[in-house]
């Protein structure tokens, strides 16, 4: 008996501490989730100071491809997490107002490659600078126990997402953007003269 009212009380003390650490889980997402949307809030006041025209997606488009360098279509797509034709047409709006350009893949002649104009990466820097120096001001009106106690917090927060493999921009990267991923190869360019086998040409 004394057995069996043991293993009861471990089972639920087990249980009150999965409840205490979902609380405490529920607890930080809530937190993250209001501090992500204090982040998108400054994004926007920064895009709206250096050009209203242009929406947060659409920095986000010239942002990857700041960080990135030239990339492909199909890359930019699923950096951003949107289908080729959604991708096409913010590049299609962006090449239109002088801040993004396209060029043939010199991997692929058949792709085109997207890299920013110097409007395009001045863009990007004086949005993403008038939002480093609104955070900056930001943090400074934190009591200094709360500032130091930020930094090993969210360098966490970020190794964790490292581990789930939450940055996208890493294949870019890893690609540059130009050759195919070795697991699922584009086919070849022809010879000189010579004509491809199969469908349309893609961007």
């Amino acid at each position: 008996m004394a057995g069996q009212s043991s293993d009861r009380l471990g089972r639920v003390g087990e249980q009150v501490d999965e409840e205490v650490l979902d609380q405490e889980a529920e607890s930080v997402t809530q937190a993250v989730m209001a501090a992500s949307r204090l982040l998108v809030a400054i994004s926007a006041r920064a895009l709206a100071s250096g050009d209203a025209s242009l929406t947060l997606p659409q920095l986000r488009t010239l942002v990857v491809l700041e960080q990135c360098g030239p990339v492909k279509l199909a890359v930019m797509a699923a950096t951003l997490g949107v289908n080729p034709s959604t991708a096409m047409r913010m590049v299609d709006r962006l090449a239109g107002v002088g801040l993004v350009e396209r060029k043939p893949n010199p991997s692929n002649r058949r792709e085109v490659v997207l890299s920013l104009t110097r409007s395009g990466r001045r863009l990007v820097e004086r949005v993403l600078d008038r939002r480093r120096t609104e955070i900056r001001t930001l943090v400074q009106r934190l009591p200094a126990d709360s500032r130091a106690a930020l930094v090993p917090a969210l360098r966490a927060l970020t190794e964790a997402a490292d581990e789930m493999g939450v940055d996208s921009a890493d294949e870019s990267r890893r690609v540059g953007g130009l050759v195919d991923d070795p697991l699922n190869p584009g086919p070849p360019d022809p010879p000189m003269g010579g004509r491809r086998r199969g469908g349309p040409a893609a961007s």
